[in-house]
């Protein structure tokens, strides 16, 4: 089932949570809507659920618009961060529910449910109550309910933000898994980027109501459209370094920083950003003459890989390093910039060039 959002308006009095938003999601895909608390995300997720009238702009479901159409004509089923179960059902009557209210058979309705459960291991869960559940056990209950109704879309609003790290983690491997499974359509709200990279086929990047950015993980993490792309997806963000481009020699200058004229793109010239992700500098303890001198602020070890910022000039830059790396702050360090890697950003639009 297609999903298609043509210029998407929502607005609260004077506010605009929604400004123009446009996209087509593809029958089977998973897409996930990423960004700040604000951004508008949820807000679109609950128009396309029914549970918010647009201000403006259409929605069409299968090439049908849905506009007018209350929730649940809409054929599609929505998974809640706050798992929204019955507190008095069983697991079981929690999974039935919405196959009761469609007055299905009462073997059928055993049956789906038995399938239901088996595939996301809550079994032995059947006979509990919510209380009686841990936070993923409720998680897969509430998912279990969704799919059992077997919807033409699925619409998640951060279902695992109340989760603990490995937990989350867990439950993130079984969505995905559970979505390649069953080919649903899937529209997915969260403002965790390694979530969104995990699990996307593709990614809409939102900012303050607007569409930032649709396209591939990797497209957006590779080619961001814009600075506030760049910056919001990674960990840690893109360094951004402000200079200016001479146009006759295309030679980066910026303070404690410059770029021989042959590694700067003959296309750009005058104020611009370099950005620059931290695994994509080179970093040694040994002199280079043609690599950048700084010195080390702070180091941060973390196992498989050790981070370190350092002060280039005016500017404190992150380095991705391996795990064996040491050194000492205040040391001094060479630094490598991998032009291929570069990203140039307008200083005044933001616009990657």
């Amino acid at each position: 089932m297609s999903i298609i959002l043509r210029n998407l308006t929502k607005s609260f009095g004077d506010s605009v949570v929604v400004d123009d938003v446009s996209l087509d999601i593809e029958d089977g895909e998973f897409v996930v809507l990423l960004g700040p608390s604000g951004c508008g995300k949820t807000t679109t997720l609950r128009m396309i659920a029914g549970l918010e009238q647009a201000t403006s702009g259409d929605i069409l479901i299968d090439g049908v618009r849905v506009n007018d159409l209350p929730p649940q004509k809409r054929d599609v089923a929505m998974v809640f961060q706050s798992y929204a179960l019955y507190p008095h059902m069983t697991v079981a009557e929690n999974i039935a529910y919405p196959l009761r209210v469609r007055k299905t058979a009462a073997a059928e309705m055993q049956e789906q449910v038995k399938q239901t459960a088996a595939m996301l291991q809550i079994e032995p869960l059947l006979g509990r109550r919510p209380r009686e559940l841990s936070g993923g056990e409720r998680q897969r209950v509430a998912l279990a309910r969704a799919i059992v109704r077997h919807p033409k879309a699925f619409l998640m609003d951060e279902p695992l933000s109340n989760l603990d790290a490995k937990l989350r983690l867990q439950m993130r491997g079984e969505l995905k898994r559970l979505q390649q499974e069953l080919r649903t359509t899937t529209v997915y709200v969260t403002h965790d980027q390694a979530e969104a990279m995990t699990l996307g086929h593709r990614v809409a990047v939102m900012n303050r109501g607007k569409l930032q950015q649709f396209d591939t993980p990797l497209e957006i993490y590779n080619r961001p459209a814009n600075r506030f792309v760049a910056e919001f997806v990674g960990s840690p963000g893109m360094n951004f370094i402000d200079g200016e481009v001479d146009r006759q020699s295309h030679r980066f200058q910026s303070s404690g920083l410059a770029l021989r004229a042959t590694e700067v793109d003959a296309t750009i010239g005058g104020a611009v950003t370099l950005g620059i992700r931290p695994e994509h500098i080179g970093i040694s303890t040994e002199p280079h003459d043609d690599w950048l001198s700084g010195s080390v602020y702070v180091t941060e070890l973390l196992g498989s890989e050790t981070l370190i910022i350092v002060e280039l000039g005016k500017q404190k830059i992150v380095a991705r390093a391996a795990g064996d790396f040491r050194a000492e702050s205040g040391n001094r360090v060479w630094l490598d910039f991998r032009l291929p890697n570069v990203c140039w950003f307008d200083r005044e639009t933001g616009k990657r060039l």
